[in-house]
């Protein structure tokens, strides 16, 4: 048999290969808040990249099943803290088959490079690289189908409390999740190659390990300041709390009174702060009106808005004029959650959920950033957090601060926040802004540019956060060029995966 065929085989039985799978997705869950241990992402991908050598079509499939439906179980369970399991199964099987078939490619990667491309480069380097380019092209295809995607489990938003995270500000997050993969793959072939015994090879990882663990933050200018309140009521937030008539505004309000007489530039307060559609409820807007004369700041604020006949999840710029003169509508409702596609087919099947979701929330059009006496203010609500687009059309508009919204209410007791929370840290240090996010429960936070934290609020518990935040300018390469590193990273590794298919046959 030739050595290329012979490297073709696969690493592990098919039996071991599953269970290896199953191991890489606990490791690659505990990798993500709650546990956090950032470094087990790198076991973790080395298990999945091994179970995968050498397997054909269906092999490959069950390995990306098992690990797939295992990861995606553990991380989101918290969808089950009040709907039961029937949600939280549907949503770890597709996500699991989603990734599992979008693992197939990197499977046949190791079939096809290797008799394409022979020698130690083409094992070494083109290898691994394209191993990696397919690992985020993964990402991107389960983080943008069906229904926008669900891109909460990207590899490099595991990295919020590491060394590594300042990468993300040079390259993006997709793009450090691309290095880390590429480390791991590098390795994994130094083995196979045996290149242990040939130190020169050993400074292509020892030269990657450099660049993930030594690479600084990009700079961004310092602008001046903003003095931020932020406000976590705790108040009756959740889908199934029992809310009396302003039970909401009421704990926001009480949450907000110690800041009265503070020096404040805005109040912000978090997504489902306001019991009703203020534009509708007279009573709400004078409500808001006044506290926004008391605590002498424009109100940022958010409810359930109907405009023209459609319902949006709305954060509006309330004033001392008694009226909102600014607003943004969340870019990308939660399927299942704000809204039901193809309702009628999904009702069919459970009635009874789909039944509890009676409003359809639309996307919204308007920028995620508002200008606030010539500061401008990056916005994302909620789940916004998790989506490229968003956080970077606020960056282009000139946002110098972030302000991520969200109500975490539903998700009480669970990792949800924390998750959540981790992301926003990746966004303060990916964009190089100082971001403030505030949830209806906690946990709250305001975070540095470099992902450090000025101040929290803990989970449960009503309280306010007052701080001079630090506001910056200027563009890092991570947001300029990270649209481009994840282009160049999904279509590069396709088409050099079709060439070795290609080059490979002709061999």
């Amino acid at each position: 048999m030739s050595e290329s065929r012979a490297l073709q085989r696969p690493l592990l039985p098919l039996w071991a290969a599953v269970i290896a799978a199953a191991v890489s997705g606990l490791l690659m869950y505990l990798a993500y808040p709650g546990a956090a241990v950032w470094i087990f992402v790198f076991p973790a991908t080395a298990l999945l990249l091994i179970s995968l050598i050498g397997r054909r079509f269906g092999g490959a499939l069950l390995v990306g099943l098992v690990y797939g439906i295992l990861f995606f179980a553990l991380l989101v369970s918290w969808t089950s803290r009040y709907l039961g399991p029937v949600p939280w199964a549907a949503l770890s099987v597709l996500e699991g088959a989603l990734t599992a078939f979008a693992l197939v490619p990197i499977a046949l990667a190791y079939r096809w490079l290797p008799r394409a491309f022979p020698g130690t480069a083409g094992r070494l380097l083109l290898l691994p690289v394209v191993v990696a380019a397919l690992w985020v092209g993964r990402e991107l295809f389960v983080g943008s189908w069906p229904y926008g995607g669900f891109p909460w489990a990207r590899i490099g938003m595991s990295q919020a409390q590491s060394p590594l995270a300042p990468v993300s500000s040079w390259l993006g997050v997709s793009g450090l999740g691309f290095l880390m993969v590429l480390l791991v793959a590098i390795v994994i072939e130094t083995v196979r190659l045996r290149l242990w015994r040939r130190p020169l090879a050993l400074l292509v990882p020892a030269g990657l390990i450099a660049v993930l663990v030594l690479t600084p933050v990009f700079p961004t200018a310092v602008s001046g300041s903003m003095r931020i309140a932020a406000v976590q009521g705790n108040g009756p937030t959740g889908y199934f709390d029992e809310r009396p008539p302003f039970s909401v505004i009421d704990a926001q309000t009480d949450a907000t009174a110690p800041l009265y007489g503070e020096d404040v530039d805005l109040l912000v307060w978090p997504e489902g702060s306001l019991d009703t559609d203020p534009f509708q409820n007279e009573n709400l807007a004078r409500r808001m009106t006044l506290i926004s004369t008391r605590i002498g700041a424009p109100l940022l604020a958010n409810a359930a808005t109907g405009r023209g006949g459609r319902y949006y999840n709305t954060s509006m710029l309330w004033t001392d004029a008694g009226g909102a003169t600014q607003l943004h509508d969340k870019r990308h409702p939660v399927p299942f959650g704000e809204y039901v596609p193809d309702r009628p087919f999904f009702y069919a099947l459970a009635p009874d959920l789909i039944g509890l979701i009676q409003r359809e929330y639309t996307p919204g059009e308007n920028p995620p950033v508002m200008d606030i006496d010539g500061v401008g203010v990056g916005l994302a609500i909620c789940f916004d957090v998790i989506y490229d687009d968003v956080i970077t059309e606020s960056m282009n508009a000139g946002a110098q601060v972030l302000v991520f919204q969200t109500n975490n209410a539903d998700f009480r007791g669970t990792d949800e926040n924390l998750q959540q929370l981790a992301f926003a840290r990746m966004r303060a240090i990916e964009t190089g802004r100082s971001v403030v996010n505030i949830s209806t429960v906690g946990t709250s936070q305001i975070i540095r540019p470099d992902g450090t934290t000025i101040t929290s609020l803990d989970a449960g518990e009503a309280g306010a956060m007052l701080e001079d935040v630090e506001l910056r300018s200027g563009l890092t390469a991570g947001v300029v060029l990270g649209p481009w590193v994840q282009q160049l990273l999904l279509w590069g590794g396709l088409a050099t995966l079709l060439v070795g298919w290609w080059r490979a046959r002709a061999r």
